[in-house]
This record gives structure tokens, sequence and C-alpha cells, in this order.
């Protein structure tokens, strides 16, 4: 998103350490092959027959606001794919069509899954008004990859058009809470939800089953993959088990989980509790079948569209602003996306601060196009808790009761 203002080629070419660099133009032409521009790189030297070694570094947002690098190796990665692979019966015959870019989590995964078959992999390449349901029937996609939001896109099409996407055997959707809604609807559609569950640290590590009954796939997030296991801790005390049918924080270990954070080996031991079950800060319950339900997030994170924001970098940032007193970064909510980011502002003494300069102030911080606030509203006092924290929650009551309303902004690149 930031690839106009930043030369990520410059960067790259002074470190040492790089074989090969390759600069990927868009692909006008479909029927020219894979990249066939590019001619073969150095010698690889010897290759790597260690399963357990890194070949995976993803990034993800923490609730600190310092990004997280994750580490997989083979073996944490193709454990989950796998499983996912032998439960829903995807094999050589499997056109597995990802709606998430390859630099999203569930992407990637999505192109393990179908390595371990052997199937056919397509990556959404659709111009903006093009029909992804005429590109369903040409590519014969029969397992759907997304997040909420391209369940609800794909839905409102099979709605206008009258028809059904008559060769989707399955859709995985993950990255947010599926509403139960969507889930309900794409059923009466013929297309099978696999409602589920998952992480950067763990993979797709819960998913429904396409036997399971309607009300399952539809309230739940299913039960864990083979060879992973969850299980529920208090929030006061993370050593705590509790029964099923209470809610906390959801723990979780098994083949899937990361080896690591790179370069933070105290961030992952903090990350577990002292039985070794990882703290996955989201909330939830599961009933005696197994099946999960998530209900919430321990940590601070807007979720918009399946893309995690986090409101704690973007309020230091503002906070810097030399007129900006307290900044609060709060979710409304959006029946398409899920979540949009909101910045409130509490302002120094009777300033003034349009919301464009502000949203130029935070594109001069470096803050990511994916991350700009899309509300913004300024109150002479941002509510604070009795130990002196911002009191979101209230905020966030404010917004939805109609207290306070939002005024939409939009960033773009430029404007000053």
């Amino acid at each position: 998103a930031d690839g106009t203002e930043e030369d990520i080629f410059k960067d790259a070419a002074g470190i040492a350490s790089l074989k090969s660099i390759h600069r990927v133009e868009p692909i006008t032409d479909r029927d020219a092959g894979l990249l066939p521009h590019l001619t073969v790189g150095p010698e690889r030297g010897d290759v790597l027959t260690d399963p357990d070694s890194v070949v995976y570094l993803a990034f993800t947002s923490g609730s600190t606001g310092r990004p997280k690098g994750v580490l997989h190796s083979d073996n944490t990665l193709l454990a989950n794919a796998r499983a996912l692979a032998t439960d829903w019966a995807l094999d050589a015959d499997m056109v597995v069509y990802s709606l998430s870019p390859l630099s999203h989590n569930l992407g990637w995964g999505a192109m393990i899954m179908t390595l371990t078959g052997g199937g056919t992999f397509i990556v959404q390449d659709l111009d903006r008004g093009d029909s992804l349901l005429e590109r369903i029937s040409a590519t014969g996609a029969t397992f759907l990859f997304g997040v909420p939001t391209h369940a609800i896109d794909l839905l409102a099409e099979l709605r206008a058009v009258g028809g059904g996407a008559e060769t989707i055997n399955g859709f995985r959707i993950s990255g947010a809470s599926i509403p139960h809604e969507i889930a309900a609807s794409l059923l009466q559609h013929g297309i099978t939800p696999q409602s589920g569950y998952g992480m950067t640290e763990a993979g797709s590590h819960h998913y429904t089953l396409p036997s399971d009954e309607p009300e399952m796939i539809i309230q739940t997030s299913g039960r864990a993959a083979p060879g992973y296991k969850v299980k529920i801790f208090s929030i006061e005390d993370p050593d705590k088990e509790l029964p099923a049918g209470e809610t906390g924080e959801i723990g979780g270990r098994g083949a899937s989980l990361m080896l690591g954070y790179f370069d933070d080996p105290e961030e992952y031991r903090s990350a577990f509790n002292s039985s070794g079950w990882f703290m996955t800060g989201d909330l939830g319950w599961v009933d005696e079948d197994g099946y999960i339900r998530i209900t919430g997030r321990k940590k601070d994170v807007i979720i918009r569209g399946g893309h995690n924001i986090n409101p704690v970098h973007i309020e230091t940032m503002a906070v810097r602003h030399a007129l900006v007193e307290r900044a609060a970064v709060i979710p409304v909510s959006d029946e398409r996306l899920g979540e949009k980011a909101c910045i409130v502002l509490q302002l120094k003494g009777g300033a003034t601060l349009k919301v464009d300069e502000l949203l130029a102030y935070l594109d001069d911080c470096k803050l990511s196009k994916y991350d700009m606030p899309e509300y913004f509203f300024v109150l002479d006092t941002i509510p604070l808790t009795p130990s002196g924290k911002l009191h979101k929650r209230e905020l966030v009551a404010w917004v939805e009761d109609g207290r306070i309303k939002p005024m939409p902004s939009h960033f773009r690149s430029g404007a000053r």
C-alpha cells in the first residue's frame, strides 16, 4: 500500500546477505504463464532437509504496538494443512481459490494446504468491478479461502444474479468471526462454510466439518484439528482451567504452534502459562463436545475485513502531534467489513485540528494506509477509568447509542 512512497528495492539493495532480488511487475496477460520474465537465480547451494528448520517468517500485530515475527517450520505448517485437507477430503482434484493475498497468513495457509494434495491454486486477481462468480466458474474453483467480507461480497453477487456457485464445495472463512446470518445464507445457496478459528502463531487450528449439523456450522467455530488442543483459562488467573461452558481466555498447544518470535525470546516465553499453554488473548468457551465459541478479545485490536489494526500504535503517533492532548482509537461497527477504526481526540486548550491535517500527520509518521482511521471525532474531554486509562468501552457505548456521531474520514495520498 505504501509502495509509491517507500523504495523497498533501494533499501533491500543495501542488505549484503540477500542472494537475489526480483522485481515482480503487474501481470497483464493471464495466459503468459507465471512470472515468465524471471531468470534463473544464483546457485542454491546445499538443500536443507531438516523439517524443523525455520522456513516462514510472518509478522503479526500485537497489543503492544510492536510487530512480532512468527517463526514456522515445514512441520508446523504441514501439520495443520494436512489435517484440514484430510478432514475435508481435499486431494489432487481440488481447485483452491484464495480471496486473501499471499501477504495475509490465510492466503499463505491456503497455498500450503493445496500443495499437500497436489491440487490447483488460484489467487484472487480480479480488477475492480469484475465478476467473482464468473471467475469462479472459469477456473472451476472447488474450495474458497477468505474473510467474512469476502463472503458478504460473494453473497451480494449471488443474490443479484439469482444463481449459485455450483462448483464450490466449501468456503474457509477466517480472520474474524463470521456473522451467523452470513453462514446461514451461504448454506442456503448450496455453499458449505467452514467456520473456523486460528491465528498466525498456530494456523487454522479450529474448523467445522462438512458433516456437521447446520446449527453447529452457523453458531460455532468448530473443533480443534487433529494434533491440536485448546483449553479455557480464567481471565484473572491464566493457570486456572475452566470447565466446559464457562467463558475465559483461550489457550492452545499442538503440532502447528510456532517455534517462537523472531529475535524476541522474552515475548515468546511470556505468551505461555506455567503449564505450557499458548495464551491467545482471545475469549471464548467450549461445549462438552469440543465446539468452540469466540466471544471477544482480551487484547485491544480492531479487525477490519480480516486485517488486524493496533489502536495503541495509532494513538502513540497521534499524541505526538503538538495540538493533541489525548487520543483513543475505537472500533465502529461496519456491515461489510465488521469493524472500522475511529480516532477520538482531546485537543490542547482551545485548539482546532482538521481531520485531513491529522491524517496527513499520521502519514508523515509512516502509518500504513491499511491502518488509517476511517472515522474522526473531537471531544472536550476523553473519559478515563479510575486507574487513569482511556475509557474506550464508554466511548464505544456512546457511539452505539448515538451520543457521539463520528465523522467519516478518507485519507488521500498527497493531500495536504
